[in-house]
């Protein structure tokens, strides 16, 4: 199978047998739910961000494997685009001032990386898309040198059959088509782990669902793609369009994206893996050595690699996991939703929002979940996509009379979310401290209405205003924002427009009007 994995070649016996397996790896997991197999969560937590290598001109720099070489650190990986690194974080216990500590982790371990690749002039920026990438950029060649990658995209090509089209109409609009995923690299986001016992699966994926828009609303950072001002979060319609298996015939049956905001509110974990089944054929049918039941049957502890595998090419935003740490099994809910960036203690400050608001929703007597209807969730989360810290949400009234209310998003972050992250942190043990400094970031940008996306568009247009085309605004931008997001001091905070005296830089490549 090795073989296979490099010349990206499977036949129909591969996908029997990985079908097999799939169906008795997911019988697996049911009987491990049943016997209450899992291990109780140790209130861990953890963080993933990726990254993209940018010059001191501002432009993407294709140079992954020689930064990686020169960082030499097991915390750092490729992703999908040679202009993307990724960075983990070992998990966490949610207490006390971890907040605090992982600022000060991330901090180091980014200068360090930026010092590392400076030396070849590719700066790490932590920004939901680089605004400088062209759709040059974003082809096959500059797909990162790792087996695995070059055959994900050969499987969703050969699945979707014809070239991807990407269509996003917002405040311009972008119309393209790639024949490769290679597009898909342009997302970078952060993904927040949560370790939760099989019981409370079910509400702490629910209360993520909910959130998905607000998440979106206070943190979006990616209002740029191709040179063209789309969403204030672009990165979703993206994601869905560059990774889409589906012809337009299949699309017009009403068959699911692989990048999918699901249908419906769920009572176990079980559900969403069999979904996953059920709905998605498989696009890496590599078959492990291990027979999950045979193992299950003398007394062992299977890895389930096949359902493993499958689960992580559907795309959810709130994403199930199965894993085994410590000789025991365990379940996370991985939130896929918010963009990388723009610093550090940004990045935190939504991982404290969204821990303490998910701890309190999946404890409340009357959830969320059951008086806001899913279709509404995720038409919230497409409107905060679209509008980002101006959206207008739909959400459930407060006190017995119920409903439904269409507020604006900053309104219900300031007066009610972020009392009941408040309260989420505190339960979870953290210390005041940390609590207040952290969601004091998200409550000042929702009262000066100011994100990583209002930032860019922002300094973009001002950039335009003084003279510059297109191209030289979106690399002086971007040269500005790096610079700040290096200062390290919080998005809210960051000056308006370029620095006196600012040069147009040259672009090298064709000029946009």
């Amino acid at each position: 199978m090795g073989e296979k994995i490099v010349a990206g070649e499977f036949d129909l016996s591969d996908r029997q047998r990985y079908r097999r397996k799939l169906h008795e790896c997911l019988e697996g997991l049911g009987r491990l739910l049943a016997e209450k197999r899992f291990d109780r969560p140790k209130n861990f937590m953890g963080l993933e961000i990726e990254l993209n290598l940018a010059g001191s001109d501002g432009l993407p720099r294709m140079m992954n494997a020689q930064v990686l070489e020169r960082i030499a650190s097991t915390d750092f990986q490729t992703e999908l685009g040679m202009f993307n690194l990724e960075v983990n974080i070992v998990p966490h216990r949610l207490a006390g001032r971890v907040f605090d500590q992982l600022t000060e982790e991330l901090r180091t371990s980014l200068g360090y990386a930026h010092r590392m690749a400076a030396e070849i002039d590719a700066g790490v920026v932590m920004i939901g898309i680089l605004p400088t990438l062209a759709q040059a950029d974003l082809v096959s060649s500059n797909l990162s040198a790792v087996d695995r990658y070059s055959l994900l995209n050969n499987q969703i090509v050969a699945a979707r059959g014809e070239d991807f089209t990407l269509d996003i109409a917002g405040v311009e609009r972008l119309h393209c088509t790639t024949t490769s995923i290679v597009p898909e690299a342009a997302c970078t986001s952060v993904q927040l782990h949560l370790q939760v016992t099989p019981g409370r699966f079910a509400a702490v994926w629910n209360a993520a669902q909910a959130v998905t828009a607000v998440q979106i609303a206070v943190g979006a950072n990616s209002p740029f793609l191709f040179g063209r001002e789309l969403w204030r979060e672009s990165r979703p319609p993206l994601f869905q369009q560059a990774t889409d298996t589906r012809p337009p015939e299949l699309q017009a049956q009403g068959v699911r994206p692989r990048t999918w905001f699901g249908e419906r509110w769920v009572d176990s974990a079980y559900e969403l893996f069999e979904e996953n089944l059920r709905y998605f054929p498989a696009l890496l049918p590599i078959c492990d050595e291990e027979e999950p039941l045979r193992v299950l049957d003398e007394g062992g502890l299977p890895r389930l690699q096949e359902l493993v595998l499958h689960n992580g090419t559907v795309y959810r935003w709130n994403r199930p996991v199965y894993g085994v740490a410590d000789g025991m099994p365990h379940l996370r809910v991985e939130n896929r939703v918010l963009p990388a960036g723009p610093t550090v203690v940004d990045v935190v400050a939504n991982a404290a929002f969204y821990y303490g608001l998910v701890r309190t929703l999946a404890e409340e007597a009357r959830p969320v979940w059951s008086r806001l209807p899913f279709e509404q969730a995720e038409a919230n989360f497409d409107a905060a996509c679209r509008y980002g810290i101006d959206a207008r949400l739909v959400w459930p009234r407060r006190g017995r009379g119920g409903g439904l209310a269409t507020v604006p998003a900053v309104r219900l972050v300031l007066d009610e979310l972020l009392p009941m992250a408040a309260a989420g942190l505190d339960a979870w043990g953290i210390e005041p401290a940390d609590r207040d400094f952290y969601l004091g970031i998200v409550e000042e940008r929702c009262r000066r209405r100011v994100n990583g996306a209002t930032w860019q568009v922002d300094t973009y247009h001002r950039a335009r205003s003084a003279g510059l085309g297109r191209d030289a605004a979106l690399a002086a931008m971007t040269r500005r924002y790096a610079e700040l997001m290096r200062g390290g001091e919080p998005v809210h905070t960051w000056p308006a427009g370029l620095p006196d005296g600012e040069p147009a830089a040259s672009v090298s490549r064709g000029r946009r009007p």
